[in-house]
C-alpha cells in the first residue's frame, strides 16, 4: 500500500500523540483495583458514596453501612424498584459493587442464634444476586470459651457450606473474612480445605492477621493464596494488645509488603481500604482518610 506524505505525516502525528499520551508510561488503574469499605464514611448516602469513589479515582466500593443502617435490606437504593436505578448509577459511573458486608457470623453453636446469623447472610446473597456484586462477606469472631476450639471451627465449616449450597443457583460468592480468633493460617487452611471452594472464598484482613500472629505476609499469603479472593486494607499501631487505627503507611503493619506481595503474584482482585470511622468515630474523617489512601497505596505497587 503506497502512503503519499500527507498520510504519512498525519499518521505519524497519531503515533506520537499517542505514545505521550500518560497511558503509555503508567500501567493501567485496571490492573491496581482500588475500593473503600463504607465503613468508613458511616453518614454518606449511596450517591455520596459513588461520587466520591469516582471524584478519587477509585474502582468499587465496598457496601458495610450507608447512612448508619447496617442491613443492607433496608437501605432505599438496595429495595424494590431502586435497584435498577443502582444498578444504572454504577454502571454510570464505571463503579463496581464489589461486596456487600454482612453482620453474620459463622462461629455461634446456640441454634437461634446460630440460625439468624446464617438467615442474614442468606437475604445477603438474595440482595447481592439482584444488584449484581459478586461477594457477600460473613466472618468468624472471638471463638466461644466453653466450646473445644475444633468444634467451633467445624460449626464454621458447616455454616460456610450451608451458605454455599444456597448460593449455587446465583453467581454469588461467600466471602470469610480473617477476622476475630481466626486468623491463623493453619485454621484458615482447615477451613478452606473442607468448605466448596466453587462458592466459598477469603477475605485477607492483612492487620487482622499480622496483628494478632506477627505471620509476615510472605508466611500467610503461600499457605491462603489460591483462597483469597478479596483484601482489606488498613494500618494501625498495636499497642497493650489493642490496634490503634492510623492513617495508610502511619502505622506499623506489612501494608507495603502485602500489596507488593499480591500484585506480583498476579493477584486481580481489589485491594479495599477499609477505614473503620464506624466503630472508632475518634479517627480521621472519611474527606480526609478516603482521599489519602489512592495517594498513598498505588505507591506500593512496584
Amino acid at each position: 500500500m503506497s502512503i503519499n506524505r500527507r498520510s504519512f505525516v498525519k499518521q505519524s502525528a497519531f503515533a506520537a500523540t499517542a505514545f505521550f499520551t500518560p497511558s503509555f508510561f503508567q500501567p493501567a488503574v485496571g490492573d491496581k483495583k482500588l475500593c473503600f469499605s463504607t465503613l468508613g464514611c458511616p453518614d454518606w448516602s449511596f450517591d455520596e458514596v459513588l461520587d466520591f469513589a469516582v471524584k478519587h479515582n477509585y474502582q468499587g466500593i465496598e457496601v458495610r453501612t450507608i447512612q448508619r443502617e447496617l442491613d443492607l435490606t433496608k437501605v432505599p437504593a438496595f429495595m424494590g424498584s431502586a435497584v435498577k436505578e443502582t444498578i444504572n448509577k454504577l454502571s454510570d459511573k464505571n463503579i463496581q459493587l464489589v461486596d456487600l458486608g454482612a453482620s453474620a457470623a459463622m462461629h455461634h453453636s446456640e441454634s437461634a442464634t446460630r440460625k439468624k446469623n446464617l438467615d442474614d447472610a442468606k437475604r445477603y446473597i438474595d440482595l447481592a444476586a439482584s444488584l449484581q456484586c459478586p461477594y457477600v462477606r460473613v466472618f468468624p469472631n472471638n471463638l466461644p470459651k466453653d466450646n473445644p476450639r475444633q468444634q467451633t471451627l467445624d460449626l464454621i465449616i458447616a455454616g460456610l457450606n450451608e451458605l454455599a449450597a444456597y448460593a449455587k443457583s446465583s453467581k454469588v460468592k461467600v466471602l470469610m473474612e480473617t477476622h476475630g480468633d481466626v486468623v491463623y493460617k493453619k485454621d484458615l487452611i482447615y477451613i478452606m480445605e473442607e468448605v466448596d471452594n466453587t462458592k466459598v472464598a477469603l477475605i485477607w484482613d492483612v492487620l487482622n492477621s499480622w496483628a494478632v500472629t506477627k505471620e509476615t505476609p510472605a508466611d500467610i499469603y503461600a499457605a491462603i493464596s489460591k483462597y483469597v479472593h478479596h483484601v482489606h486494607i488498613k494500618d494501625g499501631i498495636v499497642k497493650d494488645g489493642k490496634v490503634h487505627h492510623t492513617l495508610l503507611g502511619k502505622g506499623e503493619a506489612p501494608i507495603r509488603e502485602a500489596v507488593q506481595l499480591l500484585y506480583k503474584n498476579n493477584y486481580n482482585g481489589f485491594y479495599s481500604f477499609e477505614w473503620e470511622k464506624l466503630w472508632h468515630p475518634e479517627i480521621e474523617a472519611p474527606e480526609l482518610a478516603l482521599a489519602a489512601y489512592p495517594k498513598e497505596v498505588l505507591q506500593y505497587f512496584i
